[in-house]
């Protein structure tokens, strides 16, 4: 068994809290509207005196600036403070300098998993920062879900996180355009979900239709093949596609970007390469 003192109890820190609880961790709590805690000192955990009550403290919290509210001027001397919050690479990177400057040590970290899926299998969370320091706490910490760290360099959790999320958001968002689609034909979404489910396996996968690797292979050596599936002829389809909404009075405001996108990437002279290509234009805004 081992202490552990959670700073924010919104609904990810509140499961956060239950979960160490369940694990058999000696918990503390503390938020800033302190009535937040009650229905976990009802579940026998402790109400910290201030949010740097510990010597492990994971915050969860809005943003960065609800730790340093939270913390205020309060020393952190020998302290391990591993902060879920979300922010930008480099306000992590001047977090981890904050908490230094206190004397304690900074993990940052961008869990995988909503509030529910908290402890549960599957679940995983992205750490960076000192690795001594999540060493000495992995088995703490692993009550939440299995630690995945990816350096040493405190913005790099983040990136990581971010750049799941981004793919999230955009997959379901045209999971989304697409359903609506269909809807104005009469289609009901669940009659589209298994064609839907085919696409987004196989194009995580190892066949002719698993893009992720196939694009992954292609930046990384800088090289994108069109002989058979030109980007100029994508950037058609998209095109007719974005029309196809348009026509069915669907919003076209994310097709439409990605629509412009493809054509500036033509228009810069990569229309004979393949669709990996785009990513040059991505990196060169």
């Amino acid at each position: 068994m081992s202490r552990v003192t959670v700073a924010g109890l919104g609904p990810m820190g509140s499961k956060m809290a239950e979960t160490f609880l369940a694990a058999g961790h000696e918990v503390s709590v503390w938020n800033r509207t302190a009535s937040k805690a009650d229905p976990l000192i009802a579940q026998g955990a402790r109400r910290a005196a201030t949010a740097a009550d510990g010597e492990l403290l994971v915050v969860s919290q809005i943003s960065y600036q609800a730790m340093y509210d939270s913390l205020g001027d309060a020393r952190l001397d020998g302290k391990t403070v591993v902060n879920l919050s979300s922010g930008t690479p480099d306000e992590l990177r001047a977090a981890g300098r904050w908490v230094a400057e206190r004397g304690g040590t900074l993990i940052t970290a961008g869990i995988m998993v909503p509030p529910p899926g908290i402890g549960q299998p599957g679940a995983y969370t992205f750490y960076s920062g000192p690795k001594d320091a999540l060493d000495r706490h992995a088995g703490t910490l692993e009550a939440l879900s299995e630690l995945t760290y990816v350096g040493a360099d405190q913005g790099l959790a983040m990136m990581f996180y971010q750049a799941q999320l981004l793919m999230f958001w955009s997959s379901l968002t045209s999971h989304m355009h697409a359903m609506a689609l269909l809807r104005t034909a009469g289609v009901r979404p669940e009659e589209y979900l298994p064609f839907a489910q085919t696409l987004f396996s196989q194009l995580g996968g190892d066949g002719p239709m698993g893009y992720a690797k196939i694009l992954t292979e292609e930046f990384a050596a800088g090289v994108y093949p069109g002989e058979l599936n030109s980007l100029h002829m994508q950037a058609v389809g998209l095109g007719h596609a974005v029309d196809a909404l348009a026509e069915a009075g669907v919003e076209t405001t994310v097709p439409n970007a990605l629509k412009h996108l493809f054509e500036r990437a033509v228009a810069e002279g990569r229309g004979g390469e393949g669709l990996g290509t785009v990513i040059e234009s991505i990196r060169k805004p």
